[in-house]
């Protein structure tokens, strides 16, 4: 199964897709604001690092984040141009978002099934790849894939954001003793073969700067839907008031 990249110009579930996760698939894992906040959520914090607005537009969505972040507090948003009046973007990524239009997904016997034992060896890998952000948890949102050589992990890939009819690979890495070898490849498709095998489309992100991994997703089927940004930003107030 394959989808067009789209480009109608009327709002789309991957436009804000962490949002889309959490209150739909992901809602075991969402955190909202005290006093029946819904307009913002975000992941446990031993999850994922992201947090969402139901409508980046919308004061009362940033209002509900700042309630549930507390004051001058940070938290980290995709998709968002510009922070709402009294926010600071404390950091700015510049990302990219593609979408599988025809990419051939298939099992990979090699790929062994990641868990909660596997996590400090998942750890590691991402500490010296550095494909993104991954905490304890983050093995809990969905199948994450690994190969090992001599009973050591040196490539995995998994899935992250689940927003309907859509699911988010990520994490892909390679031990860099190991590169070269197709192995990122593999892991791709075999994410992808699960994926598809809900009905459900693969997507990704990564960052623009990462031009050869860009080459390699759109060599293998994957097509640029849109740019989006990834901010980090301060809540407004001052964290130090509430404790004098």
């Amino acid at each position: 199964m394959s989808t067009p990249a789209h480009t109608s110009l009327s709002p789309h579930v991957l436009d804000n897709p962490a949002w889309a996760a959490l209150s739909g698939a992901h809602t075991a894992f969402a955190e909202y604001p005290a006093g029946g906040g819904s307009r913002a959520a975000r992941y446990s914090p031993d999850v994922s690092p992201f947090a969402a607005l139901a409508d980046p537009g919308d004061p009362r969505s940033w209002a509900d984040l700042r309630a549930l972040v507390g004051d001058g507090e940070v938290a980290s948003l995709a998709g968002v141009l510009t922070p709402h009046d009294g926010w600071e973007t404390v950091g700015r990524i510049q990302g990219v978002q593609l979408v599988d239009t025809s990419l051939r997904a298939e099992p990979a016997p090699e790929a062994v099934r990641l868990g909660a034992a596997d996590v400090p060896e998942v750890l590691e890998l991402i500490r010296l790849t550095e494909p993104g952000p991954f905490l304890p948890r983050t093995v809990e949102l969905g199948t994450y894939l690994g190969i090992r050589r001599q009973g050591r992990l040196v490539a995995m890939a998994g899935e992250r954001l689940r927003p309907p009819g859509w699911t988010e690979i990520s994490a892909v890495c390679t031990h860099p003793d190991h590169r070269g070898q197709g192995l990122a490849t593999k892991l791709v498709r075999a994410v992808a073969a699960g994926i598809r095998e809900r009905g459900e489309v693969p997507f990704l992100h990564t960052a623009a700067s990462k031009t050869r991994a860009i080459r390699l997703y759109e060599s293998i089927g994957f097509t640029l839907r849109r740019r989006p940004f990834f901010l980090a930003v301060r809540a407004p107030g001052n964290t130090a008031a509430k404790f004098s």
